[in-house]
């Protein structure tokens, strides 16, 4: 099987190494690029980029471009790196379909550890839809219908969906769903999780009261 191509950008050769080595070590292909224009020109002349590791802070085209300008062809996986620490920021980059979050400094082999969950959960599709009132979820070609209409998710949304509706009538609390569809290793809170059952609730329409908060606790999918 060919080596998974991932794509870093970063405007610091140091930083660039040092992940680059980091991945090489799990078996995969980098490329890379010094600054947003230059990421996202390579993006669409490489037709096999499997994931992005992606700076904020940039020359030329920020990170939030680059994501901005890659979201509106494809949902690529994109972990954002970052020097900022403010929620605001946080909750941007999921506005614009930012897979993970990683703040600046970090280890090294947390990120190596969550580029392998996302391309895991990327590649591990199961072969047949399911259909649960009125929802359809295709793993495979990560498609989503409502009452047989396709609808647009986010990479993140998709798999919280996904999670929900495999523990369907159970109570989920937030700390087993970050570690679910956030991996163990991912440091969030409450609000990560709020944020995008919200956004999910939303795009499902009707369907989004399926989405039960339960209180002091969590979520739970039920349909009525």
């Amino acid at each position: 099987m060919e080596a998974l191509k991932i794509l870093v950008v970063d405007d610091e050769a140091r930083m660039r190494k040092l992940v680059r080595d980091f991945l090489a070590i799990k078996g995969f292909r980098v490329v890379e690029a010094e600054n947003g224009e230059q990421a996202v020109d390579i993006f669409f002349s490489q037709k096999d980029i499997a994931l992005i590791i992606l700076d904020v802070m940039m020359p030329k085209m920020d990170g939030w471009e680059v994501c901005k300008t890659i979201r509106q062809y494809s949902k690529v996986p994109i972990i954002m790196l970052t020097a900022r620490g403010e929620e605001r920021d946080e909750l941007q980059g999921f506005d614009l379909g930012v897979d993970e979050y990683i703040s600046k400094p970090f280890s090294p082999k947390i990120l190596t550890a969550r580029v392998e969950a996302i391309l895991r959960r990327t590649n591990a599709a199961a072969t047949e839809a399911v259909s649960v009132g009125g929802i359809t979820i295709d793993k495979a070609a990560r498609q989503v219908w409502i009452d047989g209409n396709p609808i647009e998710l986010s990479y993140k949304e998709f798999e919280l969906l996904n999670y929900f509706i495999d523990n369907q009538g159970m109570a989920l609390s937030r700390e087993n769903i970050l570690n679910h569809v956030w991996n163990y290793d991912y440091f969030g809170d409450a609000r990560t999780i709020d944020t995008h059952v919200k956004k999910l609730r939303s795009k499902l329409g009707s369907k989004g009261d399926y989405i039960k908060t339960v209180w002091g606790m969590g979520y739970k999918f039920e349909v009525n």
